[in-house]
């Protein structure tokens, strides 16, 4: 069931206040007269659709996948909700634009630490043109695509009062390596993060509480792991996993809110009964690279 969110908007009799997400780590952003999703201040995410057929597959698979009764709560919770289309003045100044109501995933935290993670050593779909196939190919080979079957597309990490945030150019991280990868995964569980650019090798002290345990961001990615084993409807083409905690949180002793979500659903296929061979591929890799740095922890601690 869709939210008719100017309805929602009327009834609570609060203004829709549209601005620049915060806390967006990869993808177009809405500055500097650039075409780019707003937020609001309800908790949802406005992403506009694009002008060529990526707009309309994006609205095609969220009409679809939020309607279909096969798939089960405990799955859809990695998905955001989806609360329809709305038309809404684009960030570039272009005039009213058809926009996708999502949630906010980041919606009510404060200093979220962000990692955007492309799944597949393939990011390019069947039925692409071959420019875009050679576009593609082009930067698998020349990130870890192709090496991992993942890369980091964007991430901020949130060091503290004193450091702040830690978001490097899009420049560096195109330029990530495995090495680069494993840093940054430990990077964004650690504590010791004295400045922003920091080097000093990750303590990954908030590694079982964030990529641990029952709920954790390990756990989440395994659920996603058994589901992608069976799942035959969709091949999900140059999607990302989002990974999301707030550090000062663990710092009080509560729960870390670590959360997992799958998003940029432009590019989705019928998976024709045919298992997405490439998507398991690569969120089996990532979620090796995340155990490692669990297990080597609780030996430290051990």
């Amino acid at each position: 069931m869709h939210l008719n969110y100017q309805l929602l908007i009327d009834a609570l009799r609060v203004p829709n206040m549209f601005k620049v997400p915060d806390h967006q780590v990869a993808g177009h952003e809405a500055r500097d007269g650039k075409l780019g999703p707003l937020v609001d201040d309800l908790g949802c995410f406005y992403k506009p659709l694009q002008d060529d057929d990526r707009g309309s597959k994006e609205l095609a698979f969220y009409t679809k996948f939020s309607s279909m009764p096969e798939i089960t709560s405990h799955i859809r919770r990695f998905f955001p909700t989806f609360h329809g289309v709305q038309t809404l003045a684009a960030s570039d100044g272009s005039g009213p634009r058809p926009h996708l109501v999502l949630q906010d995933v980041v919606f009510g935290r404060v200093n979220p630490s962000v990692v955007d993670i492309k799944i597949g050593s393939r990011t390019w779909y069947p039925q692409a043109s071959e420019d875009y196939v050679n576009r593609c190919l082009k930067k698998d080979r020349e990130t870890t695509s192709l090496l991992l079957g993942f890369r980091i597309s964007g991430l901020k990490i949130y060091g503290g009062d004193r450091s702040g945030f830690w978001k490097p150019e899009k420049k560096v991280v195109q330029s990530f390596t495995l090495q680069d990868v494993r840093f940054v995964l430990r990077k964004f569980v650690s504590c010791n993060l004295e400045t922003p650019d920091s080097v000093t090798d990750p303590d990954c002290s908030f590694a079982s509480a964030v990529y641990g345990g029952t709920g954790g961001i390990l756990s989440q990615l395994l659920e996603l792991k058994e589901w992608f084993e069976d799942q035959t409807m969709f091949h999900f083409n140059s999607c990302s996993v989002l990974m999301v905690y707030e550090k000062e949180s663990v710092l009080r002793g509560e729960t870390s809110g670590a959360e997992v979500k799958l998003i940029d659903f432009a590019h989705v296929t019928e998976g024709d009964g045919v298992i997405d061979h490439n998507f398991l591929g690569g969120l089996c890799s990532l979620i090796k690279f995340i155990s490692d740095i669990v297990n080597d922890t609780e030996k430290c601690w051990n």
